[in-house]
């Protein structure tokens, strides 16, 4: 089990950790009732750290940023020597922690999607993890909330006796929201990217060996081309090109001036 260490990527920290270790952390400060904020973030979560310093912030103030993605793995072993074997996707993830949390009798809660994924998704995994109990869900708002909005969602939550939260609402929403309810829910926050989906059957998973070798993301691109062609056709080969240039360069510089992060509010 590697509990992990934050390492530098073109100035975003991910952590060097595997699914034990990553699991073993949630279910923790679940069991403890503490915040605890969680992305498992692939090429496109970090670029959107790199593009911008807002979003930078948010990220590097979440207590476990784990490396979903080969490139993002690959990048932490060719910068850091972390000696990884494994990636950390969301969907694996959310697989794991919602079996732990089953056997802790840890209460689970998922914010976000649609009304007709999200009972796809519960029922799938009831039907899978029978002593899973499930709090609740909540679909996306879809649009920025209101304070108030925010402070309700927020209570909605915790009242429902959760002790852990899962947020499926796309990146980087899922990491604003991960970052913005952290303190409000006093509870582990899981930004996991496009689990529900896979979990609900909405999406199919591809093969390990196209996983292995870091080609997910094409199989994906088949599936969703209209939406993702400029995330994954774009913004794959920036991110080679700043890790190459942090390569040859050295690490950044640390003591680079901080933005004050806006309220962003997703729902």
């Amino acid at each position: 089990m590697i509990q992990g260490t934050r390492h530098d990527i073109a100035g975003v920290g991910v952590d060097a950790v595997d699914y034990d270790g990553a699991v073993e952390r949630i279910i923790r400060a679940g069991r403890e009732c503490r915040p605890f904020a969680v992305s498992a973030l692939a090429v496109h979560g970090v670029m959107c750290g790199v593009r911008d310093p807002q979003q930078r912030v948010r990220l590097n103030a979440l207590d476990l940023v784990c490396p979903d993605g080969q490139p993002v793995r690959w990048a932490l072993n060719l910068l850091h020597g972390t000696g990884l074997v494994d990636r950390v996707c969301g969907p694996e993830l959310t697989w794991r922690v919602c079996q732990a949390a089953a056997r802790e009798g840890l209460p689970v809660f998922f914010y976000g999607s649609e009304p007709d994924v999200l009972e796809s998704l519960v029922t799938r995994l009831t039907d899978a993890i029978p002593t899973l109990e499930i709090a609740g869900s909540e679909a996306s708002k879809f649009r920025q909330t209101s304070d108030e909005e925010q402070i309700e969602i927020a209570r909605r939550i915790v009242d429902s006796g959760a002790r852990i939260v899962f947020a499926g609402l796309g990146c980087p929403r899922q990491e604003v929201f991960a970052y913005e309810y952290r303190d409000l829910l006093g509870l582990p926050v899981l930004a996991v990217g496009a689990a529900f989906d896979f979990h609900a059957g909405r999406l199919k998973r591809v093969g390990p060996r196209v996983q292995r070798f870091g080609l997910e993301w094409l199989y994906r691109l088949v599936q969703e081309p209209r939406r993702l062609w400029r995330r994954y056709l774009i913004l794959n080969p920036w991110f080679v090109f700043v890790v190459a240039r942090q390569r040859i360069r050295g690490q950044r510089p640390t003591d680079e001036p901080q933005p004050v992060v806006d309220a962003c509010r997703y729902g």
